[in-house]
């Protein structure tokens, strides 16, 4: 039989590195809450479910260095004050990092809120909102995190809404040296999710049900302190961390500037109350 050359055997051990099943049964675990949660038909789908007892939580099988991760969402329609469905990535210990979609609930006829925030070694507050432009809660839409060495960005039905660029070389901490694994949740959250906690949930309401479908990790699988090395080049396998995937082309970027002027709500770089005139380093960079 021929011999296989190196270079192939390496192209070929990166994209199947690359190639996650994306079934609910194959990918995920029941993570709490179980009796609350559960795969549907063939496993596909999945439900959330929040009432007074528990809410619920999923966790992929598998941990990730950089990728491209989708999820098609439909949140909990009519009254959803006091909700937080959550859709993020995240490592374990107590200096993580972790980069978040949440979705705060609200009261009937009123927008939810899409909310964004990224953790580098333990340390987050950096929210950014956005009001969406369509009703999350009429249809299933796509939620993708798309992470690499060069930046974090969050897409919704392939819009880029924020970008978090590597700064490291500036002192400024990021995300690229701890796996996560992937997480969606629905959980009690209305001390502070929705007017500062001055909507209640109402718990006539319960139960409460978000709906998951088409989760679609394209990404490194982590396998050991080997993978920093494995899963950061840009190799053909390692597709998300190719030179048209470190920036945003010129398209994406009036995307995203169109939505963040019109649809954003709070900006953490803009808080210059909070801060004391103090900005953290990445605000006063080049954003994309």
């Amino acid at each position: 039989m021929a011999s296989i050359h190196p270079l192939c055997l390496a192209i070929f051990v990166s994209l199947v590195s690359s190639l996650v099943e994306a079934n609910f049964f194959n990918s995920m675990l029941l993570q709490w809450g179980a009796q609350h949660s559960g795969f549907v038909g063939t496993g596909d789908d999945a439900t959330l479910v929040l009432d007074q007892i528990t809410g619920s939580g999923i966790q992929s099988r598998e941990s990730f260095l950089f990728g491209s991760f989708e999820m098609q969402i439909k949140l909990v329609p009519g009254n959803s004050a006091g909700t937080v469905t959550a859709y993020y990535l995240s490592s374990s210990g107590e200096k993580h990092d972790e980069i978040d979609f949440e979705f705060l609930g609200n009261v009937s006829g009123q927008p939810y809120v899409i909310h964004t925030n990224i953790y580098t070694q333990g340390e987050g507050g950096r929210e950014q909102q956005f009001y969406p432009w369509f009703d999350p809660t009429a249809d299933f839409h796509n939620y993708t995190i798309h992470w690499n060495p060069s930046h974090v960005v969050w897409y919704v039905d392939n819009i880029p809404i924020r970008v978090f660029r590597n700064y490291l070389s500036d002192g400024i901490p990021y995300p690229n040296k701890q796996a996560m694994r992937v997480y969606s949740s629905i959980w009690n959250a209305d001390s502070w999710a929705t007017r500062g906690g001055l909507d209640k949930i109402d718990w006539k309401k319960a139960p409460f049900v978000a709906r998951l479908r088409r989760f679609t990790p394209r990404a490194c699988k982590y396998n050991g302190p080997v993978s920093i090395r494995q899963c950061s080049p840009a190799t053909p396998g390692n597709w998300w961390n190719s030179a048209a995937n470190g920036k945003l082309s010129s398209v994406q970027r009036r995307k995203m500037e169109a939505v963040r002027n019109k649809y954003m709500i709070y900006d953490y770089c803009k808080n210059f109350k909070l801060y004391n005139g103090l900005m953290p380093g990445e605000c006063l960079k080049p954003q994309y």
